[in-house]
């Protein structure tokens, strides 16, 4: 017997809209049949190149298709609580990218409307993900490594308001409720324990941007790991999220989907799952959840508490 084919609308025909497009291409029983971007043109342009048949400009739009199980949003994230809201009551399962929010009000009421109406409801922590960080969470689950410390570099060369494909954005990205989101919910899932004291501080403020270039964070979860993370926009190379596990049977470093051991011997993580791409992976887990009927990895509930962290560093930076 066969599995009925999950119907999938994408919102956000962005960059990373583009890597969910990629990735689904690679999940059976899997089919985007409905594309929600803001430039009509562009959508239609995307929507058929990967063989799309319903586009439109209003996410309303794709929510009446009956035939929509699932909705993915990479929409500007100052959009994301309220559509995953919108979303959930349409009675549609929802993956909304990184960050849930910006606002951590918002966040706590998509974890209310998913409570309410039972429905999948994830989100991007792609860092969860990445085979290589699996592999360090393999190791710590098997007893094997415990973090003493995670030492975290988050640079990138982004003093005008450009996108990964070198394409103006109509928002603005922020180094706290993006960039730092990743490092600060991947501490406490590879810590195993929650974050009890955090402390940012931030460089001059960007004169049009209206956002600090410049952060540095310390955490310590409750077991008494620590992580030390550094995030700047203003740095020209090389660009990316590095990220060093201290730990007390090794040292691993990893750069995106490579890892190292400390003296730079590089470790086979392709066996690790079933590819090699964390965007993948996360699409894989979310459309799982939905068959299972079970709550994902990543989900809505389990990272709640990084906005929580997020939202007292933001009220430390504005003091």
């Amino acid at each position: 017997m066969s599995t009925p084919t999950l119907k999938v609308a994408l919102a956000g025909a962005g960059a990373f809209g583009i890597k969910h497009l990629d990735g689904i291409q690679n999940i059976d029983g899997v089919e985007v049949v409905s594309l929600i971007s803001r430039d009509l043109a562009k959508t239609r342009e995307v929507a058929a190149k990967y063989g799309i048949p319903h586009v439109s400009t209003d996410l309303a739009d794709a929510l009446a298709l009956s035939e929509v199980d699932a909705v993915i949003l990479c929409t500007p994230t100052q959009m994301h609580a309220q559509q995953a809201i919108a979303c959930m009551r349409a009675g549609k399962h929802v993956q909304v990218e990184i960050p849930l929010c910006d606002l951590l009000k918002e966040g706590r009421e998509v974890a209310q409307v998913q409570r309410e109406t039972g429905r999948v409801a994830m989100c991007g922590h792609t860092r969860r993900f990445n085979p290589s960080h699996q592999w360090v969470h393999k190791k710590i689950t098997a007893g094997e490594f415990n973090i003493q410390q995670m030492d975290v570099q988050t640079y990138f060369f982004r003093r005008t308001n450009m996108n990964a494909l070198g394409q103006p954005r109509s928002w603005t990205d922020h180094l706290l409720w993006h960039h730092a989101a990743h490092t600060v919910d991947l501490f406490a899932y590879q810590a195993g324990s929650p974050i009890v004291k955090a402390n940012a501080i931030q460089g001059p403020i960007h004169p049009t941007l209206g956002i600090a270039m410049d952060m540095s964070i310390q955490l310590k979860a409750a077991n008494g790991a620590i992580c030390t993370l550094s995030l700047s926009f203003n740095n020209d190379g090389p660009l990316g999220t590095f990220f060093r596990y201290i730990g007390d049977t090794g040292t691993y470093i990893a750069r995106y989907d490579d890892l190292f051991n400390g003296k730079d011997e590089k470790i086979d993580v392709s066996k690790v799952d079933v590819s090699m791409n964390g965007i993948e992976l996360q699409d894989r887990e979310f459309f799982a959840a939905i068959r299972e009927g079970r709550e994902p990895n990543s989900s809505v509930a389990q990272v709640l508490p990084c906005y929580e962290v997020l939202h007292q560093l933001e009220e430390q930076l504005n003091a």
